[in-house]
């Protein structure tokens, strides 16, 4: 049986994955239109127009046989306490199902294939959909400085507090900071891999893995087993651009990942909010650049900020960044011009002030009568004089 979610064709889309890397544009337009078992059965048999997809396939299937590899992929995901994920169950993330629209103006073909994935091995025992419904990436540099390790902090702990996701890649400085953050709120959090699920990457952050496994998710498009080859992570971030609401840069140094994958959330008209930092920090430089490049990029430097630009409209709107008020800020503009005419010390005559402030007489002595209630003036048989100097 070769319908939407049956064992053929989760066997077929895991198969497929691994003949190609994710994002092929060929093959899931193939997939859409003839279903995956077919869309395999006609790659095998090379019967595909596409001449650099036939001969990559006839290279792939030199090292094995793509349905058993899918099988053995099975067979260690269920080892691993995993689980294969397609576009036919309830959990499958639907966002992710944009990128059918995504164009990136390159010829690179990083950005040519930028197709929505087949399927997702996923551990943890959260429901993949739900619990990406209401999620923040937030990335940046793997050299992380105190200064962005300090505000990923913030940023992912009070995310995560609030009930939202924190999204990331699980690589070291800014990705392991919003992961652990957002753990240490007791929050969920999802690391997307660019290898297999059974062997997050990199190893030195074991512990955290186990913990995101247990508390949150794991997600990848390849394979248990699969290695994280470099150009995987450049594959990767299309994902986290499309599965959440919004992505926060923290820091970058220039031409970085996270830069890149900030270029595909702009270009799926998502939230795409940047952390501005020094203007000495080669961590800085990349997010100062997307800034200049991006005017749709939204500086954020507060929780307050970001759920403002991924929250429904009017439910997180936060009032203005003030300093403390005072009673001379909600002066009209004529009382303010009496209050300045006031010598320091002494007293002034209503005459005087009329003169000082250039307003009429009648005007100073209405507006007078207004700051001795407010406490602002002493009026004295010499004439009038500020209350304090405080005020």
């Amino acid at each position: 049986m070769n319908e939407p979610g049956s064992h053929a064709d989760r066997m077929a889309r895991a198969a497929l994955t691994w003949l190609a890397e994710p994002g092929n544009r060929a093959i899931w337009t193939l997939v859409q239109q003839i279903g995956a078992p077919t869309a395999l059965d006609r790659l095998l048999a090379g019967d595909v127009p596409d001449r650099w997809l036939r001969s990559a396939v006839t290279a792939r299937t030199a090292a094995g046989d793509a349905r058993h590899i899918a099988a053995d992929a099975m067979r260690l995901a269920e080892e691993a306490g995993a689980r294969l994920v397609v576009p036919s169950d309830a959990e499958w993330p639907a966002r992710v199902d944009t990128l059918a629209t995504l164009e990136i103006d390159s010829g690179m073909r990083v950005n040519r294939d930028t197709r929505p994935p087949l399927c997702f091995w996923v551990r943890g025992d959260l429901p993949l959909g739900e619990t990406l419904e209401r999620s923040v990436a937030i990335v940046g540099a793997r050299a992380s400085t105190g200064y962005g390790t300090h505000v990923t902090n913030e940023l992912a702990y009070g995310l995560a507090e609030r009930g939202w996701t924190v999204v990331s890649g699980g690589a070291y400085g800014i990705d392991a900071a919003a992961h652990r953050a957002a753990l240490a709120a007791n929050g969920a959090t999802v690391s997307v891999l660019a290898c297999g699920v059974d062997r997050p990457y990199p190893v030195q952050n074991s512990e955290m893995f186990a913990r995101i496994a247990e508390r949150g998710l794991l997600i990848s498009e390849w394979p248990p087993g699969a290695e994280p080859l470099r150009h995987r992570f450049l594959i990767r971030n299309r994902v986290i651009a499309a599965a959440t609401v919004g992505t926060v840069v923290v820091e970058a140094a220039a031409r970085s990942g996270a830069t890149q994958t900030m270029s595909r959330v702009l270009a799926l008209d998502r939230p795409g909010m940047i952390v501005p930092g020094p203007v000495t920090s080669a961590m800085s430089v990349g997010c100062h650049e997307l800034l200049r490049k991006y005017p749709t990029a939204r500086l954020v430097t507060s929780v307050a900020d970001v759920l403002e630009e991924v929250g429904r409209i009017g439910e997180y709107l936060e009032p203005a960044p003030r300093g403390r008020e005072h009673l001379r800020d909600l002066l009209d503009e004529e009382s303010s011009l009496i209050l300045e005419a006031l010598p320091h010390r002494g007293t002034a005559t209503a005459e005087e002030l009329a003169a000082e402030a250039r307003l009429d007489l009648r005007t100073v002595l209405r507006r007078l009568s207004l700051l001795e209630a407010a406490g602002l003036v002493i009026r004295t048989e010499g004439g009038v004089m500020l209350a304090s100097r405080g005020g």
